[in-house]
């Protein structure tokens, strides 16, 4: 007996401390400054054309809860939030439930946001899920309710939601969908479109139509149930035939999401940029898109890769003189996975780390002719461990051939020796005067690029031979400008020169071997395919491993990088490597279709000299020679004659660990 009274004196004890917090905070926030929530989500994105791609709540089309259909507010009421009009912010019961019913299935099967907490969430102007972030989200569920009425929060919310196709609230959507204020929408309009913003890209009437009429039957039945409507009324709703007013002046393009997400990461990033929609009147934020260009990769993608399939993509195309990123892709249907594969994953980039190599071997003395000999090799280190790479099918030559040749056929044998010849400080070093940040490791695997890098370091780093030896970060955003017209933010489009001009033209355009027909020997350049269908004259470099697959290309305007892959690492099958090379080609050739093919190209350094040659080798070219190429060099560093200078015979076969 005495251990109950204890337990209830306890009881007791800690319902008054939580009474007294919560009166406490409520007491606080009521004395603290109002949230301002009718901005919510007012917020519009531009492309590099100043256009329109994306747009928040417009407050000219805000209507008072008396403006909207009593069926609206019941549909949505009873959809997301039943118990609204009782809880004050928190439905602690459905938590409970939801957290039961998550925890039996293993999996998230139900959610228990009410209303003013996922308004509290759009307050926010991206959507990271962080322990700070879920903080603040439920500080200002409470602030909302202690400041507003629950016909002002719901007014608020039915207001500024996303109905799809940029129509953020429901007059908006209403005069979208159905050309008619919102207090016109009878029970059918009313259910279909309290369906969408649960997910606007999948719920939408104009994409899918049997998704939207199956989540208009929940609504319905959800209506039924609890006596709002009667079963006769419910069916006559679900087969009254609606008619869509709404269409898009642009085609709806389900990866242009990607850049949108990518755009309000780099925001929170801008410390003169506010943190949340109550701190602003609004933003206009001007990219770098290029909403041709996006819609074209999306097309690419779309006709490369089967539907059927769940191979992954990502693709990121920049401008490489200002780091502006025209498009950026993060998977093949955004409305499948919101996942960014172009910002957040690492992958294996096999051999696109060469360059990096190359780049390293002529600025440490190589030359365009430098030759070692391709040849199956194992190599022995100090402690003797060994290591014995192969190339791709085991081709080998055989015999001596020259950079253009090694990177014409992407040979591993050519790559590790240069590598272990320089040294492993030599690649890394110049990986990281590009931009590249991801963890390198200092082994004889790494110039064939079995470290994990993300895709849009990949393409910044490339924007550095590009743009002839000048670092530039990546960025998605120009401008942005609040609803009074402040600028609050400027990108500086910053260049560093960490690369020496003359090393990176010879480079540049040794990568052009990829898909030329002079290096056809013992083996095939790896984008020979390509020869007749490019218009224009590319750097290009491929990157190849059992799971993953890289194409990574550029010319003075653009750098287009494209990887294909499965998200949980299974092998490629041989016929998927085509995937990227063909999105690759497809896309870049779009962006320069309306540029001469002459001006894409670099003019030749004052110190840099042309030779003729014999490709495959290297030695200078004689009158018997069958091939001959334009090689490039430092004066001075020029073949001589033709003999063969063989950099195997500086080395005995035996490398330091």
């Amino acid at each position: 007996m005495r251990f109950f009274r204890k337990l209830a004196k306890l009881s007791m004890i800690i319902f008054v401390v939580i009474l007294l917090i919560y009166l406490g905070i409520y007491l606080y926030v009521k004395l603290s400054p109002k949230v301002v929530i009718n901005t919510t989500n007012s917020v519009f994105l531009y492309d590099k054309n100043e256009e329109v791609f994306f747009q928040g709540n417009d407050e000219k089309e805000w209507v008072s809860l008396d403006d909207i259909s009593p069926y609206v507010i019941d549909a949505t009421i009873y959809t997301e939030d039943k118990n609204f009009y009782k809880h004050h912010g928190f439905d602690y019961l459905r938590i409970l439930k939801a957290l039961y019913v998550n925890l039996t299935a293993g999996s998230t099967k139900q959610g228990a946001s009410t209303i003013t907490q996922q308004y509290a969430k759009n307050l926010f102007l991206s959507f990271d899920k962080t322990w700070k972030r879920k903080w603040d989200e439920m500080w200002y569920t409470i602030k909302i309710e202690a400041n507003y009425s629950k016909d002002e929060i719901l007014e608020g919310y039915l207001n500024t939601i996303n109905y799809g196709h940029g129509m953020y609230g429901i007059e908006n959507a209403s005069k979208y969908y159905f050309g008619k204020s919102a207090s016109e929408l009878d029970l059918a309009e009313a259910t279909i479109l309290t369906g969408i913003p649960k997910s606007p890209s999948n719920y939408s009437p104009l994409i899918n139509l049997d998704a939207a009429k199956e989540r208009q039957l929940l609504i319905l039945n959800t209506l039924v149930e609890n006596g709002i409507i009667s079963e006769k009324e419910k069916n006559k709703a679900y087969d009254e035939e609606l008619v869509f007013l709404g269409k898009e002046d642009r085609e709806e393009l389900t990866t242009v999401m990607y850049y949108h997400d990518a755009v309000m990461d780099e925001l929170e990033t801008i410390d003169s940029i506010p943190k949340s929609y109550s701190d602003t009147s609004g933003l206009k934020i001007y990219t770098n898109l290029d909403w041709d260009l996006q819609k074209k990769v999306e097309e690419n993608i779309k006709e490369s890769i089967p539907e059927d399939s769940d191979i992954q993509t990502s693709v990121v195309l920049m401008d490489p003189n200002t780091g502006g990123v025209l498009a950026l892709v993060g998977g093949k249907n955004y409305n499948e996975s919101s996942y960014n594969r172009a910002t957040d994953s690492l992958r294996q980039v096999g051999s696109t780390m060469k360059p990096y190599l190359y780049y390293a071997a002529l600025e440490n003395g190589f030359t365009s002719s430098s030759s070692f000999t391709s040849e199956e090799t194992t190599f022995v280190f100090n402690n003797q461990e060994d290591y014995t790479p192969q190339n791709y099918n085991k081709t080998y030559g055989n015999k001596p051939i020259s950079m253009g040749t090694a990177i014409a056929y992407s040979e591993n044998i050519y790559a590790v020796k240069t590598h272990l010849f320089l040294g492993g400080d030599a690649l890394i070093n110049v990986a990281r005067r590009v931009g590249i940040t991801s963890k390198l490791e200092n082994v004889p695997s790494l110039p064939l690029g079995t470290n994990e890098i993300n895709i849009l370091e990949m393409a910044a780093g490339y924007s550095a031979f590009a743009n002839l030896g000048y670092k530039v970060e990546p960025h998605f955003i120009e401008k942005v400008v609040d609803s009074d017209g402040k600028v609050l933010y400027e990108a500086k489009n910053k260049k560093d020169a960490v690369l020496n001009p003359s090393i990176t033209f010879i480079l540049n355009n040794l990568l052009t071997a990829t898909y030329d027909p002079d290096y056809i020997d013992y083996n095939y350049p790896t984008a020979i395919g390509l020869s007749s269908k490019l218009t224009h004259k590319y750097a290009l470099k491929s990157g190849t491993t059992e799971t993953d697959n890289w194409d990574i290309g550029f010319n003075k305007n653009v750098v287009c990088a494209v990887w294909v892959g499965y998200d949980d690492n299974q092998a490629l099958k041989t016929s998927e490597y085509k995937y990227a090379q063909n999105i690759w080609y497809q896309s870049i050739e779009y962006y320069e279709r309306n540029v001469d093919s002459n001006d894409g190209w670099y003019e030749m350094p004052s110190n840099v000299s042309a030779v003729l040659v014999e490709p495959i080798s290297g030695r200078l070219a004689t009158d018997t020679d069958k091939k001959k190429k334009m090689m490039y060099f430092i004066k001075g560093t020029e073949p001589t004659s033709s003999e063969q200078e063989v950099f195997d015979e500086k080395v005995d076969g035996s490398y330091p660990s």
